[in-house]
């Protein structure tokens, strides 16, 4: 992913996340209760969110770096991507009720999420020339 790209996906993460953040505490407020759903869906939100503002400063990072921390950043920012889709989208569907086998992808969102933030620690160790 170049800068630009992350830079529109941080956008998009956060803007769906607010919108998603808005419709859990609204529209699907009393169902969320009722299933007892809402720290999930909370969940959710916040660590879409919180990736979109890490997307953000990545493809800050990307325009004005080169080589190995460049590439480093993008496949963080292809990790974020995925994982918050993986992670999040399932909480999302669960809390909305969706089906049980959603249950094993969040941790495979999570470990996603987790290999970006290595990525962008891996990018802060390169010595560039």
């Amino acid at each position: 992913m170049n800068h630009r790209t992350t830079l529109f996906a941080a956008g998009l993460l956060g803007a769906t996340g607010v919108a998603f953040g808005a419709f859990g505490a609204h529209a699907l407020r009393e169902f969320l209760v009722e299933q007892g759903m809402t720290s999930a869906w909370d969940t959710a939100a916040r660590y879409q969110l919180l990736h979109a503002v890490a997307l953000f400063a990545a493809g800050a990072w990307q325009r004005s770096s080169q080589g190995a921390v460049q590439r480093r950043l993008s496949w963080a920012a292809v990790c974020w991507c995925a994982g918050t889709v993986l992670f999040s989208g399932s909480l999302y569907g669960l809390a909305a009720g969706g089906p049980r086998w959603l249950g094993p992808v969040t941790p495979l969102g999570g470990l996603a999420l987790l290999a970006g933030w290595l990525c962008v620690a891996s990018a802060a160790l390169v010595k560039e020339s």
